[in-house]
């Protein structure tokens, strides 16, 4: 399990859930009350599931109206076991908000390979530990193959068939694919296609003898799909030399050498899309780092949904969904958040250790406005005459956004 126990912070200037509810919280003994609302429970309880969410137990009084479910972990995600490794996936089915992207936490032993397919949807992914060795060719018949660490990335179009192999001490890592309801079970799979393909068939097209094909099946698996296999060797021996050559852009992205953070008092910030990543011309995507008692300022994205993914740490989002509407939620590492377009939200750190989280959306481009940056862009008494604010407040709004705002001491 990569939980932790949740410490949960206040927020300023709001009324948020009680100080007693935050204590009980971490002394394990939670109960919903908040001042003179709520009460204790009397009925049985699963207190380690509200240890990690004290904001949905007793939400803050800003809380209001019908908001769908904007969370589910990957821990609660149904397993797919195999002799290489293993799989579990978040879509439609697992959050039915999620409807722009699909996600998928994979684990790959030392040498295993996810064997070689495609499909309908494009497949954008960020290593999370270890090393791994990718393969795909486009329809021009031009190759690539590279080797992928920690924090780095690759994307697969929609339809180009590719491998993922790990290296020394095997790997994990997670993908996402810009459709919200596409499972990783569907995929086309090349033992499958052979299993279900005549041996005459496979014959003719590879210019080759029937008896070539007499183990396929039943000696093989129907589909391999996750499967033990050597750790490969230097990858310059991997590069098989096409005819068409290379492809022209590279399928992978390494990440700290290819990308420069944007640094603000509270965490950095750095994005990833088509404009430095050609590849991904379906998914931006933004990693964000965000220091304890820092927020993610308050903002929204007007192009597309956001998808995210809390790799590290512990935090605490609000979205505002307009009408009256808005509802806060806990996150800790390993589970997933979805924002839908243009709502209103923050991201806080609640815990003792640096927050990193992704952003990711079904998008060639990163976009997102700054609640800050309009605020400090208008006409001073425009913005006096919305809110009672003291003039040296809407003096001191910024004209940049300040994407990751510092806790003030």
């Amino acid at each position: 399990m990569k939980r932790r126990d949740f410490l949960a912070g206040g927020l300023a200037g709001a009324a948020v859930a009680a100080t007693a509810v935050k204590a009980t919280a971490i002394a394990g003994t939670p109960a919903p009350v908040d001042g003179d609302r709520g009460a204790d429970i009397l009925g049985p309880q699963n207190k380690p599931l509200e240890r990690e969410n004290p904001e949905s137990l007793a939400p803050p009084v800003t809380d209001a109206g019908g908001t769908p479910n904007l969370k589910f972990s990957f821990d609660q995600a149904h397993n797919r076991l195999t002799k290489g490794g293993w799989a579990r996936e978040v879509t439609v089915r697992q959050l039915p908000i999620a409807t722009a992207l699909a996600g998928v936490n994979m684990r790959l032993k030392p040498g295993a390979i996810r064997e070689l397919h495609w499909h309908s949807a494009a497949e954008w992914a960020i290593m999370l530990a270890g090393r791994a060795r990718i393969t795909v060719i486009d329809p021009q018949g031009r190759n690539f193959v590279d080797d992928v660490g920690v924090g780095e990335l690759w994307n697969f179009p929609a339809g180009f068939p590719h491998s993922i192999q790990a290296l020394d001490g095997g790997c994990e890592f997670v993908l996402v694919f810009d459709d919200g309801n596409f499972s990783e079970n569907d995929t086309f799979l090349l033992t499958d296609w052979m299993v279900h393909t005549p041996k005459d068939v496979l014959a003719k097209n590879f210019s080759a003898p029937e008896s070539a094909f007499s183990r396929i099946p039943p000696d093989i698996e129907q589909s391999r799909y996750i499967f033990n296999a050597p750790v490969p060797g230097p990858l310059n021996a991997d590069k098989v030399s096409a005819p068409a050559g290379a492809t022209p852009i590279s399928y992978s992205f390494h990440t700290d050498a290819q990308v420069t953070p944007v640094t603000a008092p509270g965490g950095q910030v750095r994005i990833v899309d088509s404009s430095v990543f050609p590849a991904a011309s379906t998914i931006a995507a933004a990693i964000i780092d965000v220091q304890p008692g820092a927020v993610r300022e308050l903002h929204w994205h007007p192009t597309a949904d956001e998808w995210s993914y809390w790799v590290q740490g512990q935090g605490r989002m609000t979205a505002f969904t307009g009408k009256g509407g808005a509802a806060t939620f806990d996150f800790q590492a390993g589970d997933v958040g979805y924002v839908p377009v243009a709502v209103g939200h923050y991201v806080e750190n609640t815990g003792s250790e640096p927050l990193r989280f992704l952003e990711l959306f079904k998008s060639p481009r990163y976009a997102d406005f700054s609640l800050a940056q309009w605020l400090g862009l208008l006409p001073p008494e425009l913005v006096r005459d919305h809110l009672p604010l003291p003039k040296d407040v809407i003096a001191s709004l910024p004209r940049n956004k300040p994407l990751v705002v510092a806790g003030r001491s």
